[in-house]
């Protein structure tokens, strides 16, 4: 059985922090180009112009892209060949947080008893954790700081099995018109169908780790993204709500078995800051 420490774990977390929120992925910044390739707004262009001069910026002069550093979103897909030691997975998982917030100097944002005194932690943790039991031997661990603008507009719907993917669109499609602005678009839109309420969500979140715009295999699931993503860009809210041709950059869904009495349809957005960075140990 293969030993991972649990200092390395630290480490790593710590560093992916800080990669995430001070640079903006190639697959991103690609997307954003293209995007403004097709815009035919010249308000939305100018927006476009000034988000890919952000991410510029940000690299060059090590600041974060966005003012909110989000809330530290940690997935773990842990082999079942490997043995952490010394200490506490969980613990590691915060303590790597609790590094990186504080070594990149990112905005803080957590506060704890959240429908009463809402104190700051001061540490932006603890971190919202999800963990998945893999084969092999390997510890893959990715980081998504979440920010409230666009975690806000996140929506669950349980509809009738009968609706098929035209009540899936239509869901999708009212979520982002009523997020208007709010989620800071283009977006990302993440989408988890199936399962049970709160597995629809988490594959809504899951989904947005992937390379943006990379279709799904199913080729039934990617006319799907494909034909939302249609939808969702005649809304003509465009870049930061300014209207535009483009508001969502990419649709990528999740799709699980489920119950003959329903449909569970997740809606989980990302902003234009689609920050995120991974690792294998």
């Amino acid at each position: 059985m293969r030993e991972i420490k649990t200092d390395d774990i630290i480490r790593a977390i710590a560093d992916l922090c800080q990669q995430a929120n001070l640079e903006l992925g190639d697959d991103v910044l690609q997307a954003l180009k293209q995007a403004r390739k097709f815009e035919e707004s010249p308000l939305a262009q100018d927006a476009l112009d000034k988000l890919i001069e952000n991410a510029a910026i940000a690299q060059k002069e090590r600041l974060p892209l966005c003012q909110d550093c989000g809330m530290a979103v940690v997935f773990l897909e842990i082999g079942q060949g490997i043995h952490i030691i010394g200490g506490d997975l969980n613990t590691a998982v915060t303590e790597g947080v609790r590094q990186g917030y504080d070594k990149g100097y990112l905005r803080k944002s957590i506060v704890s008893r959240p429908f009463s005194k809402r104190t700051n932690t001061g540490d932006n943790t603890p971190p919202a954790i999800h963990t998945r039991i893999v084969p092999g031997d390997k510890l893959k661990i990715a980081v998504m700081p979440k920010g409230s603008g666009a975690e806000n507009m996140s929506r669950l719907s349980m509809l009738k099995p009968g609706v098929g993917s035209e009540g899936i669109i239509e869901t999708v499609v009212k979520t982002v018109s009523d997020a208007g602005s709010n989620s800071c678009p283009p977006i990302i839109i993440g989408l988890g169908i199936g399962g049970t309420a709160e597995k629809a969500m988490l594959m809504a979140k899951d989904a947005l780790l992937r390379e943006v715009g990379k279709p799904h295999p199913d080729a039934e699931v990617a006319a799907l993204e494909r034909d939302t993503l249609n939808e969702v860009n005649k809304l003509g809210i465009g870049a930061l709500g300014l209207g535009g041709t483009i508001t969502a950059l990419a649709v990528h869904a999740e799709v699980a078995p489920t119950h003959i009495a329903s449909l569970p349809v997740a809606v989980n957005l990302q902003c234009h800051s689609t920050r995120h960075r991974e690792v294998i140990l």
